[in-house]
């Protein structure tokens, strides 16, 4: 690898000093503050009249360790549990939740529906109780739900066997994933069918105690899939009146049958054309061969640049629409995740970086922030910061302090490290030990049907038996 590792950085100075040679704009304060005047631990007062009792969120991580029937196991309650010890006070989702059968991205991820609903508010129980047993309050703890359907990127019955609901075809992905030419797409019909879904499913989330519902438009699933339907006709593609028609429909359904229930959007505000792993590994754009990429939301012609006339759009619609909270990330993990989820390790079925690291955060940071910019009205969480490691409170302070976003997002790091946020926001030394190093085994693992979590680093996981089929599976993956 040609980029340094973080961890060898063991002073602020010598940490800048390599911002500055690569040349990246990041925010960064060298003097962190705690307690009650740090900016991390500032509230924030929705227009509804809740309120966030700081600056850190969590975001929505899948541990592929549901039921078959989609219900949370003995794992999945352990892992909201440390959401709720970790001292942020917004929740995104806990995670990607599917509002069909059809619609799971594994056999093994939560669906809602009645038959559910007892054992998902069980879950949201279990993280307040948590939060309380820790922190003695949870008035200004905001937990929602995140409701998402895995579009072209569905495996329902079997992790070998893709499902795909496609709203238009495209080319690359189809080959990448080995999608027939002719299959099918989704009926305006289907799609109509699935937005009383989502509505149904968020009256359920509100009926078990959650204060919101994310409606995912993010990282290749369908309600991202629908911001670049430009190719589709009818009245879900084409126009951006048409390809927002999604979201309008569910959210008008909210309102009218979830009154007082929030809604807020996760999502890919740009996107590249999907890489691949060139012939030393390291990750490459596909080729292609001359012709403009017209499937990138928030992406130019050229599939390697960023646009955000549309993104621009999609916030004052959300304005609009009296949605408040947005979460901004990138990208997909299935075909670009060097610039969704900056690692040094990518997962066994990725590619190495093709760029620094670093230059991924900083560029999700910088969009979040000129979203911002653009409409300062809505509360945005920023994603990417796993990445940073020691430096994290430094940069997401600075964040805060120049307005560049409202909340910091924490997804890989808190499954090593939960307890990160409060240890920020008391001042304490951070535990370096427990800092996630990014090793993609939290998702190496799912990719291979086990469940997910922080292997390297979590005790709970390193004395399971899956432990060792991954570590086999590592194996055989390096040994061509």
């Amino acid at each position: 690898m040609k980029y340094r590792r973080l961890a060898s950085f063991k002073t602020t100075e010598a940490f800048r000093a390599y911002l500055k040679e690569l040349r990246i704009d990041l925010p960064f304060e060298a003097q962190l503050q705690n307690g009650p005047y740090s900016p991390m631990a500032q509230p924030c007062v929705l227009r509804s009249g809740r309120k966030i009792g700081n600056r850190f969120c969590i975001l929505p991580m899948e541990g592929w360790d549901g039921t078959r029937d989609g219900r949370p196991t003995a794992h999945t309650a352990r892992r909201w549990q440390r959401f709720g010890m970790s001292g942020a006070k917004l929740i995104w989702g806990g995670e990607a939740v599917a509002v069909r059968h059809e619609g799971r991205a594994n056999p093994n991820q939560l669906l809602i529906n009645e038959k559910n609903l007892r054992a998902l508010a069980e879950l949201r129980e279990a993280l307040i109780k948590s939060h309380e047993e820790h922190f003695a309050s949870s008035g200004d703890l905001l937990v929602g739900l995140q409701l998402t359907h895995s579009g072209r990127f569905c495996k329902p019955n079997r992790n070998d066997r893709m499902e795909p609901h496609l709203l238009y075809h495209h080319p690359i992905l189809e080959r990448k994933f080995g999608v027939p030419a002719l299959h099918p797409l989704m009926s305006d019909a289907d799609i109509a069918q699935l937005v009383g879904d989502f509505v149904h499913a968020a009256k359920l989330a509100q009926c078990a105690g959650f204060a919101f519902v994310d409606i995912k438009h993010c990282h290749g699933y369908l309600g991202h899939e629908f911001l670049s339907a430009v190719a589709r006709p009818g009245g879900y593609g084409g126009s951006f009146e048409n390809r927002t028609r999604f979201l309008r429909e569910i959210v008008a359904g909210i309102r009218a049958e979830a009154p007082g229930l929030e809604i807020a959007v996760r999502v890919s505000a740009f996107d590249f054309v999907p890489f691949r792993a060139g012939a030393s590994g390291e990750g490459e754009a596909e080729n292609l061969e001359g012709e403009s990429y017209h499937f990138g939301f928030g992406a130019d012609p050229s599939g390697l640049r960023i646009d955000l006339t549309e993104p621009h759009a999609f916030l004052a619609l959300l304005a609009a629409l009296e949605i408040q909270l947005v979460c901004i990330t990138a990208g997909s993990p299935y075909y670009n995740p060097h610039i969704q989820r900056p690692a040094w390790f990518p997962p066994a079925d990725g590619y190495l970086p093709p760029e620094d690291p670093l230059v991924g955060v900083a560029r999700q940071i910088a969009v979040t922030a000129q979203l911002k910019e653009h409409r300062p009205e809505l509360l945005f969480v920023g994603s990417g910061y796993t990445y940073l490691q020691e430096w994290l409170p430094h940069v997401a302070q600075a964040v805060l302090c120049t307005g560049k976003a409202d909340f910091v997002g924490l997804g890989r790091m808190v499954l090593s490290y939960p307890e990160l946020p409060a240890d920020v926001l008391a001042g304490k030394p951070l535990q370096r030990r427990r800092i996630c190093r990014t090793f993609s085994d939290c998702t190496t693992a799912p990719r291979n049907g086990l469940i997910s979590g922080c292997y390297p680093l979590d005790d709970y996981y390193k004395t399971k038996p899956e432990a060792t089929t991954l570590a086999q599976l590592k194996l055989r993956k390096n040994a061509f």
